[in-house]
This record gives C-alpha cells, structure tokens and sequence, in this order.
C-alpha cells in the first residue's frame, strides 16, 4: 500500500474544484463580454447558408452591444440601413428571436424596420414577398405592429411573407450574432438528442 493513498482523495477533490472553478470563470467572462446566456447557439437548419451551415456555432452578444454606425435605438442595424456596415457574410445584424408562433429561437438578418399599420410592400424586395402583387396579398401586410422584416440568407421569401413570425418586435430579439466557429456547434445538437 502506498503513503500516497490519502492524499489522492483531496488530489481529486482539489483537481475537481479547480476544473469548476475555471469553468465558472470562462463563463462569468464570456457573460460579461457578450451581456447575454448562453453565449454562443448553434444553427438548427441550412437558412442561413452559405454564412451559416447547420451545426455551426455562432457567438452572440446583446443587441445593444457591438453595433455598427448605422445602429437603431435597439443596437440593431438593418441590412437596408447598413451603410457598408456587416455581420456574418452580409449587410446589418443577424439577430437571434422567438417568435411567439415557432417552438425555438430563429437566427435571421435584420434587413428593415416597419412601423405599426405601415404599408411595407412598396419597400420589400419584389422577389422576396411570397409572389404577392400588394400589400393585400402579402401576410403581415400592413404591419400589424412594428418590428423587423428578417429573413434568412438562403430564404426566397421574408419570415414575415411566410407567416414564420409578424414583424419582430425588438422585445423579441434575445441576442445578435457577432461571429462563428464551423462545426462546433454540432457536439451541441448532438447533446440535445440524448436529453
């Protein structure tokens, strides 16, 4: 029997303690950084490709941290207000939301603010409006509150042209991506699966 024995206990104990305490400090940093938890999501689907692929992780932050020159009263710019100002492969904000019509958070790009009753058709992407010819024809259209047209960099149509989500109210937006690592998203939709 080795003199060692008791000692490895406390080892273990004083090895376990310091491995939570760099993890709870990596984590009060990351927090203190980005102003929002968790600090980092990973993209569910491919609506947001090429910038984006599925099991990618993005770093966020809150939205009103970090924000272009272009910037709203909420710290977001929008794609058609950006003034060469851009995050994840395009103009404006991608912005992070739940919409109280979809089961999880959608990570799309800001691309103009509506106000509420506004008459929004004349101001979309022609291409982007579901194939409506007006503002009759367009859902969500006039808006009936103000928020943000998103819309996903691989989507033919708007969120709010779909029914996806009505124009994103600012209490909606949860965090605004800042940057992404590929891949590493992927361990976490994989943990999801288990639990």
């Amino acid at each position: 029997m080795s003199d060692d024995s008791p000692s490895e206990p406390r080892t273990f104990a004083r090895d376990a303690l310091e491995t939570v305490a760099i993890v709870v400090a990596v984590g009060a940093v990351l927090f203190a950084v980005s102003g929002v938890w968790p600090p980092m999501v990973a993209i569910e689907s491919g609506s947001m490709q090429p910038t984006l692929e599925r099991g990618d992780l993005v770093v966020v932050t809150a939205e009103g941290r970090y924000g272009g020159p272009a910037a709203d009263d909420y710290g977001v710019v929008t794609a058609n207000e950006s003034e060469g100002y851009g995050r994840l492969g395009g103009p404006g904000d991608v912005v992070v939301y739940d919409a109280p019509s979809h089961p999880t958070p959608i990570i799309h790009r800001a691309v103009f603010w509506v106000e509420d009753g506004e008459n929004w058709y004349d101001r979309a992407n022609e291409s982007y409006a579901s194939g409506a010819d007006s503002c009759a024809e367009l859902l969500n259209c006039p808006a009936p509150h103000a928020g943000y047209v998103t819309r996903g960099d691989n989507n033919d149509y708007y969120d709010q042209a779909q029914g996806i989500a009505s124009p994103v109210r600012p209490d909606w937006v949860r965090a605004k991506g800042q940057f992404h690592v590929p891949h590493l998203g992927a361990l976490r939709l994989e943990a999801q699966k288990l639990f």
